[in-house]
């Protein structure tokens, strides 16, 4: 006997729907693609959203301590000169 590994959206779509879970084990195309295929572009565009606020997030910590660097330099310039 041939052990199959069950994926995570396997059991989600179990817990979800047992009858989808079915469906989808038996090969059963679903009826409502044009619908999936906007939900998987949703995903795709939120998903670069996502790596664009954290690359921002990144930068504005780079330009923070860029900032509190020269801020040290002016001061020790300052204090001895």
């Amino acid at each position: 006997m041939r052990k199959r590994t069950i994926r995570a959206s396997e059991i989600g779509t179990y817990l979800y729907c047992k009858r989808a879970w079915w469906y989808q084990s038996q090969g059963v195309e679903s009826s409502n693609q044009q619908e999936m295929s906007g939900g998987t572009a949703y995903h795709h565009a939120h998903g670069k959203n996502v790596l664009k606020g954290m690359l921002l997030r990144v930068f504005a910590w780079l330009v923070l301590a860029a900032a509190l660097v020269l801020l040290a330099v002016w001061l020790t310039g300052e204090l001895l000169g």
